[in-house]
């Protein structure tokens, strides 16, 4: 008998450790199929303005597990899943006196914990609520990070990535990156420009032409051919010694389609067209259009750019919050000092209207323009905020970019004079200024990234480049200028974009040309980024410029006269457009010069009498600072 007890025991023993032994390999099985592969954001701060905080949740099957936390000042309010079990979204409220500091999630399922991620809330910087956005101050330098310079060459090809680098393709990747713009900083600062607006530098794992950044695969990733989410916080942090802000350009309305995303889909209803590609109709003309036809705003809305760029579906509102958080944790965590939204007016409506108003609730001081290419003042004026509009749409977008004007100057300078064609067609575009809510915030550019240089569409006529950019940074609004415009950067014969876009002389060591130095530049080159120089340096010191308001006098015998004023100075701008020198009788202008007897011309550093007339050279811009 005793022989028999001790068997039975065995056996429940051997029992008991299989049994036991299979449920150790089931909840290891349970831990890794629910590991978390993304949590985003990733982390957060406290003290925030909106005291809601939802977290995207994506692993395996992590949707059928349940969240808990356990924090004081932080409350789980709520789980929200989608017909995909791998997400789930969190819904937390943080107290206003939440302290910063970590704390464990924990997700559980059937009593058993099968993942845990340790999220912390961090301490916002000193004052970034009330951080000053971009403004008329300013003068924004527009660059191509990959064609800008390559300050590290370690990162030009990654083998994580699909594209590598190939600087010999007029659109493969040429390795500019991050390094290369902070390398740089002083070039920039000492040229005059106060703002950065780089195309985008989120990761973009794209098979082809990922150089341009537009098809993003990962929100909160910047591409390591660019750098690091800390190399670009460190840009942020030396340009701002320097007194040079950071804008980030920020697309709401697509994504690359080798994003995650189109690899385990968040929902059934997260992209357009329910994920097959449907071409966008570009008329955002069906927007405002009285007698539109709902299928007309849908099929402008809905619609994808191309094959590779997924429509993201903003009515989703878990893909809303999370676009909105998106662009928060950015300027927060960059110390960012403004944003550009790509294809602004693609994106949903109503969204928009959450976004901008979000956003601005976070930083009330932040400046936001918004690309809406339509060359009719009415259509672009309807996003900015303050704007008189045909419905009751609420927009909090502070700035839109001057498409209008851009046109208008272009024509100005290359049309004849006529009774409707040439200068007049520059009065008119400014004189339409009533219908923007800040028409002194508009982003005000001779070209950008998507266009012919400047140069180019001047047919390389050096006199009349200096006519355009004497505007753009003379007139009412915030000057853009696209890098290597300042040395007549041009795509003469092409409107090819990789040749726009062509890499900056002296970004790369083995170039023979250096424009940051001024080694190998023409002439011209080097005339034409001296008076960049001399005219973005004085603009800083310039109150009317800056601060000023704007009157003009309609064109007259080719000739096109304003003022910028305000309570410490006058300035007067002429453009000439005749191709003979001109006198120009002052009488006429008389109530804006004033008790002013002379004009300090801001280029030539020269003394010019205000008694009867001026005398214009051919073809020209004078800048004049009263005196």
């Amino acid at each position: 008998m005793k022989q028999v007890s001790q068997q039975k025991q065995m056996s429940v023993s051997r029992n008991f450790i299989l049994s036991l032994s299979f449920l150790l390999l089931c909840v290891s099985h349970l831990t890794s199929a629910k590991s978390i592969e993304h949590l985003e954001p990733a982390f957060w701060w406290v003290g925030m303005a909106h005291p809601e905080l939802q977290l995207m949740v994506h692993g395996q099957e992590i949707g059928l597990t349940t969240p808990q936390i356990d924090y004081k000042g932080v409350a789980l309010t709520s789980v929200e899943t989608t017909d995909n079990p791998n997400f789930l979204f969190i819904n937390l409220n943080l107290a206003d006196d939440v302290k910063a500091g970590s704390f464990d999630i924990v997700f559980t399922r059937n009593g058993l914990t099968v993942a845990n991620y340790q999220y912390e809330l961090k301490e916002r910087e000193a004052l970034s609520a009330q951080r000053e956005g971009f403004s008329p101050k300013d003068v924004i330098y527009l660059i191509t990070p990959d064609r800008f310079a390559n300050g590290d060459t370690s990162n030009d090809s990654m083998d994580s990535l699909k594209e590598q680098k190939n600087r010999q393709y007029k659109g493969g990747r040429h390795g500019g990156d991050i390094q290369g713009i902070i390398n740089h900083l002083d070039y920039l600062d000492v040229m005059g420009f106060t703002q950065i607006w780089t195309m985008p530098l989120m990761e973009n794992d794209m098979e082809r032409y990922s150089y341009h950044g537009y098809s993003t695969t990962d929100y909160y990733q910047i591409d390591p051919r660019f750098g690091s989410n800390e190399l670009y916080k460190s840009l942020s942090q030396q340009a701002k010694t320097r007194g040079i802000g950071i804008i980030q350009d920020v697309i709401l309305n697509h994504i690359g389609s080798e994003h995650w995303w189109m690899y385990d889909r968040p929902s059934s209803d997260w992209i357009n067209n329910n994920y097959e590609f449907t071409p966008t109709t570009h008329m955002r003309e069906s927007l405002h259009d009285p007698h539109a036809v709902e299928s007309d705003i849908v099929g402008f809305n809905d619609g994808w750019f191309v094959p590779t760029m997924p429509d993201l579906n903003q009515r989703n509102p878990l893909l809303a919050t999370y676009l909105i958080q998106n662009a928060i944790w950015w300027i927060e965590y960059a110390g960012l000092s403004g944003l550009r939204v790509d294809t602004y007016s693609y994106s949903d409506m109503d969204f928009l209207s959450d976004w901008t108003r979000r956003v601005m609730l976070e930083y009330p001081n932040l400046n936001i323009v918004g690309e809406e290419w339509s060359v009719n003042p009415s259509i672009v004026a309807f996003w900015q905020k303050g704007s008189p509009r045909h419905n009751e749409y609420k927009s909090d977008l502070p700035s839109v970019m001057d498409f209008p004007t851009q046109v208008k100057l272009v024509n100005s300078l290359t049309k004849s004079e006529t009774w409707a064609t040439g200068l007049r067609e520059l009065y008119e575009s400014v004189a339409s200024d009533f219908v923007y809510g800040d028409p002194y915030n508009l982003v005000v550019f001779g070209d950008n990234h998507d266009m012919s240089r400047i140069y180019s569409q001047l047919n390389e006529e050096t006199d009349l480049f200096y006519m355009a950019m004497s505007y753009v940074l003379t007139t009412r609004g915030i000057p853009q200028i696209f890098y290597g415009t300042e040395i007549l950067m041009a795509n003469p014969g092409t409107d090819d974009h990789g040749i726009i876009r062509t890499d900056f002389p002296g970004g790369w060591q083995s170039d023979k040309v250096n424009a940051f130095t001024g080694e190998g530049l023409s002439k011209a080159q080097r005339d034409a980024q001296l008076f960049m120089k001399t005219l973005l340096n004085w603009r800083k010191t310039s109150s009317a410029i800056t601060q000023g308001k704007m009157k003009h006098y309609t064109p007259k015998d080719g000739v096109y006269v304003y003022f910028r004023h305000s309570e410490e100075q006058a300035v007067m701008v002429i453009l000439n457009k005749n191709d003979v020198s001109v006198d120009l009788p002052l009488a006429r202008f008389s109530k804006m010069i004033g008790e002013a007897s002379h004009g300090i011309n801001v280029i030539e550093k020269s003394r010019v009498s205000l008694n009867n007339k001026l005398t214009l050279s051919a073809k020209s811009a004078t800048v004049l600072e009263l005196k």
